[in-house]
């Protein structure tokens, strides 16, 4: 079983200073990369500057240190930028604090309870449709900065489409300087990387819009002129609040529980595949828990493993828990020393950056590629997860994508559950009918593929013959059933019985004959009458007959 033991424990028996030189170095650089999309993206969420700084510090450093991955660097990410967001404007910041409390003791308790890996069972097609909306969502919201848009007062734009409607009403109050700073910006994000990789593209993109707008004296919003900048510490706020507020709030921190599992392990899978190690699930889960409790009380938003952040720590040669924890206590120095000069960044800059995020988030060629190839049941899953995203939100896309997966899925399992008469078509089958005999008072049904509630009236609409004495029901395909099946089965015993059909089983599988047992079904048709293969069936079906 897997151990719940952090991985910096593990590693520090065998640490060197050597590696201790290269994850200082790779934390120093993993937090110049952090600090401008800190910024951005609690910008994106609705809240000030610093709090993406708050959160990158805290809960960078406490999941760093008691994570179940080597080389995971968390902070704030795009993936809960539009569902936080939403939880400010209308619930306010004791509100979202609330949320990301409750999702952190969700964490933790799905760690200890060991349910790391019950993560896979969210359907690839929910994780890409809901990605790229978030991506979509997340662009749409910039738009408004990269055109220096103006709107009238009282102007709502919380949801997407809100935002979506009233860009189109204002277009006409364009601001050309904020475009064509938004466009140099998003020009260098574009093009740095192919000229110098070591120094990231977002710094060199932040330093020139602020010399552009100061030296050409360009009439562009900057983070000063719409935010008050503080860089004071973060510092301990417990919200108050009542037991209704906690139902209330409960649907999204449920929300950002999942999203945080989701993005954290496939982060550490990532990583995984990069250094050729294997991270611990369920530690993860209680990092992520205890960093996203910890974030939320000092002033932070959540936060989750960052797939970029964490292989630019792997390429720059951080291998263990103390490059996290450098980078943010580098990010505390930087909030310290540099934040003030925070509030000279345009406006246009964050846009530009945002939309690099989303671009690099949204994997259209995966989405279009699954559009291609998959069956038609995943498709739709995958759009509809994708449309309710954008337009409505992610608490809704989560749930409906959730559910409708598993009603097609039902769907699916049913359309290859088969009960039929044994058919003489398989000659290459040693146990097929056309080497046996079989009486005229005997019929041989066989039944495969999983035995469950969407495919239990299949087992009721078995006929038999005027002259039939017993019926076999050969279940060698038969892995599982449920308490619907099993009682569809209670019924066509008791519907024969009364005509005095025996009803003999072939092959069991070794779930339905537990659930048969519980259920008192072996005894109610007699443990003879289970045979371990059909030639015995047919042996009792010949015994039945003459009695």
């Amino acid at each position: 079983m897997e151990k719940l033991k952090p991985k910096l424990f593990s590693v520090m028996k065998t640490y060197t200073k050597e590696q201790f030189v290269k994850d200082v170095i790779a934390g120093i650089i993993v937090a110049i990369i952090a600090l401008p999309l800190s910024i951005a993206l609690a910008l994106a969420s609705g809240v000030g500057p610093e709090q993406g700084i708050y959160t990158a510090i805290v809960a960078g450093f406490l999941i760093s240190f008691l994570g179940g991955s080597r080389v995971q660097i968390a902070g704030p990410t795009a993936a809960f930028a539009t569902i936080v967001a939403g939880i400010v404007a209308q619930k306010g910041m004791d509100g979202l604090i609330l949320a990301t409390v409750l999702a952190g003791i969700i964490l933790v308790a799905m760690g200890f309870l060991r349910l790391g890996n019950l993560i896979k069972y969210i359907p690839y097609t929910i994780t890409t449709g809901f990605t790229a909306g978030i991506a979509v969502t997340i662009a749409i919201g910039q738009v408004k900065d990269f055109l220096g848009l103006t709107y009238p007062a009282g102007t709502v734009t919380i949801e997407t489409m809100e935002k979506l409607e009233a860009v189109v009403k204002n277009i006409a109050s364009i601001n050309w300087q904020a475009l064509i700073v938004g466009i140099v910006c998003l020009a260098i994000l574009i093009v740095w990387p192919y000229i110098n990789k070591t120094i990231p593209g977002s710094l060199i993109a932040v330093i020139v819009g602020i010399l552009m707008v100061q030296f050409l004296h360009m009439n562009v919003n900057t983070i000063g002129d719409l935010y008050t900048i503080s860089n004071q510490l973060p510092h301990f706020h417990m919200p108050s609040f009542s037991l209704a507020d906690v139902k209330g709030i409960f649907p999204d921190a449920f929300t950002i529980a999942i999203l945080a599992a989701i993005e954290s392990l496939l982060s550490c899978v990532v990583a995984d595949s990069m250094i050729n190690s294997k991270h611990r699930s369920n530690m993860e889960l209680i990092a992520q828990g205890i960093g996203n409790i910890g974030s939320a009380l000092f002033g932070g938003i959540p936060a989750t493993g960052a797939i970029a952040r964490t292989a630019a720590n792997i390429k720059n040669g951080g291998r263990t828990p103390i490059a996290g924890m450098v980078h943010a206590i580098v990010l505390v120095l930087i909030l310290v020393v540099l934040m003030p000069y925070a509030a000279l960044i345009p406006m246009p800059c964050i846009a530009a950056i945002l939309f690099m995020v989303a671009y690099n988030m949204c994997g259209w060629r995966t989405f279009v590629g699954l559009c291609k190839s998959s069956p038609k049941s995943d498709i739709i899953v995958l759009v509809v997860t994708f449309v309710l995203t954008v337009v409505f939100d992610l608490v809704v896309a989560i749930e409906a994508g959730i559910l409708l997966a598993a009603i097609l899925f039902m769907k699916r399992m049913s359309d290859v559950t088969e009960v039929e008469g044994w058919k003489m078509d398989d000659e290459d089958d040693p146990d097929s009918i056309s080497l046996r005999t079989v009486s005229e008072h005997t019929l041989v049904y066989e039944i495969t593929g999983p035995m469950f509630f969407a495919a239990a009236d299949k087992i009721l609409n078995i006929s038999v013959n005027d002259n039939t004495k017993c019926l076999i029901l050969r279940m060698r395909s038969v892995n599982a059933i449920d308490a619907t099946a099993m009682h569809s089965l209670e019924q066509l015993y008791e519907k024969y019985e009364g005509k005095g059909i025996k009803i003999i089983l072939s092959h069991v599988n070794e779930q339905p004959k537990s659930v048969m047992d519980k259920a008192g079904f072996t005894k109610q048709i007699g443990e003879k009458n289970f045979c371990s293969h059909i030639d015995k069936a047919l042996e009792r079906a010949k015994e039945l007959a003459k009695m």
